[in-house]
């Protein structure tokens, strides 16, 4: 059985290279020795992608992408298929576990300055992913044609409404139809379920080919290639797998335990992931209390709402609408706003260390204002009713303005900063 087993693999490797392939990417893939607890997260953006293409086929056989059946179609999925109400949820609580493990991929990007050359294209790669998961999210939170969905549809989508001159065609172009209908939501399934999985898992494959070219980064942003042994091989590298296919596992089962956690117990996260709105069938008469997208949308969302200005005859939903596509463009310039001369934080200056922290916390805060009411104060019923600084939309505009200070000013503190020295080789911290 062995030896009919190898001569089919040597067959179809002498007309299809997998041999090779599993060499470059995997057998003779030499990454750095000294990966820690941040590295597990692009495995788990893998993991938790498979899972949403799999049940997203199982849930596509039931659905109906029609106004009159869309929401029937989910609650027959959740009451009356065998193990309908699992995948559903494996699905749902999947699309906030995809964000959760990407942010803290990309983070970790930020940490250790995996978007400096060589690997700008590698980053670039990534933010086009997000920029698909972004797209691929809002078009699946539409399709139960829930309230929230109804409603949450309607504000996103008009917001193309404010670009001068243009606007009201591509709302119309979006929407498919004079206000959102079943046309959107059958256009949104399309888009959904085939166009755009497979733009994400085209960008996936580059952004690994992109990768395994240059090579992975570590916590010491130290290039391993340039340290090699006699034989060829990097003196801080050890191949991918069976070390870190192993490594990864733990990983992977600790990811488990959470998620399953979670799906079994608090699928709805108290609202977070599926809002109690979302349980009720859409109704183009009656607007909900408060409209609000699900939990990882909500920075962007916070910095929209909180703009205010109108400047040059323009409406300030225009300029909200710039700010929050702003926010996300000023990203893929990254590897050129850091002049710095190392990777890592470990061995950058202060001000690196203060910019990042004020990023992450500010980015943080606008999410959790994003998700509630605007209106009333921040810290209701503890600070004085006359300090309009400390309103939500007073905090939401200073973070804002410290979300962009982190990437308008990089230039300028990463190159004026003391940084330590870079280590000639990987340090096992």
């Amino acid at each position: 059985m062995t030896s009919w087993l190898i001569g089919l693999r040597d067959w179809v490797d002498d007309r299809l290279p997998i041999m090779r392939a599993w060499n470059t990417h995997m057998g003779q893939y030499y990454a750095p020795k000294n990966f820690n607890f941040w590295y597990f997260f692009g495995v788990l953006s893998l993991l938790v992608l498979v899972n949403q293409l799999l049940t997203g086929i199982w849930l596509t056989m039931f659905y109906t992408p029609t106004a009159e059946g869309a929401f029937a179609s989910v609650e027959y999925i959740m009451r009356d298929i065998d193990y309908g109400w699992i995948i559903r949820y494996m699905h749902s609580t999947g699309a906030s576990a995809f964000f959760a493990v990407v942010y803290l991929h990309m983070f970790r990007g930020l940490l250790y300055g995996s978007y400096k050359k060589p690997r700008e294209l590698v980053w670039l790669f990534g933010m086009l992913i997000y920029l698909c998961l972004m797209a691929e999210g809002f078009m699946g939170y539409v399709l139960p044609w829930g309230q929230m969905s109804y409603w949450g549809a309607q504000v996103i989508v008009s917001l193309f409404g404010a670009i001068p001159v243009v606007g009201e065609s591509i709302v119309q172009w979006v929407r498919g139809d004079f206000l959102i209908s079943g046309a959107t939501l059958n256009r949104f399934f399309a888009l959904h379920v085939v166009a755009i999985p497979l733009i994400l898992v085209m960008l996936v494959v580059l952004h690994l080919l992109a990768l395994h070219e240059v090579g992975s980064n570590n916590p010491d942003g130290i290039e391993i290639k340039k340290n090699k042994g006699a034989n060829g091989k990097p003196l801080d590298g050890i191949p991918f797998h069976p070390y870190y296919t192993v490594h990864d596992l733990v990983g992977i089962a600790v990811f488990l335990f959470v998620f399953c956690f979670i799906l079994f117990f608090m699928p709805e996260m108290g609202g977070y992931f599926l809002e109690y709105a979302n349980f009720e069938e859409a109704n183009p008469l009656k607007t909900p209390a408060h409209i609000a997208p699900v939990w990882y949308y909500t920075p962007f969302y916070a910095m929209l709402r909180a703009t205010t200005l109108e400047l040059f005859g323009l409406p300030a939903k225009f300029w909200g609408f710039m700010v929050m596509a702003g926010a996300i463009a000023i990203m893929f310039v990254l590897p050129w706003l850091d002049r710095s001369k190392v990777k890592s934080w470990r061995y950058k200056g202060m001000g690196t260390k203060v910019a990042l922290y004020s990023f992450a916390i500010s980015f943080l805060v606008l999410g959790y204002l994003g998700a509630i009411p605007s209106g009333g104060l921040f810290l209701a019923n503890v600070i004085p009713h006359h300090i309009e600084w400390l309103t939500n939309q007073g905090v939401t505009q200073t973070l804002t303005v410290v979300y962009f200070l982190f990437f308008l000013l990089m230039p300028i503190y990463t190159s004026i900063e003391k940084t330590k020295p870079e280590p000639q080789r990987v340090t096992m911290k």
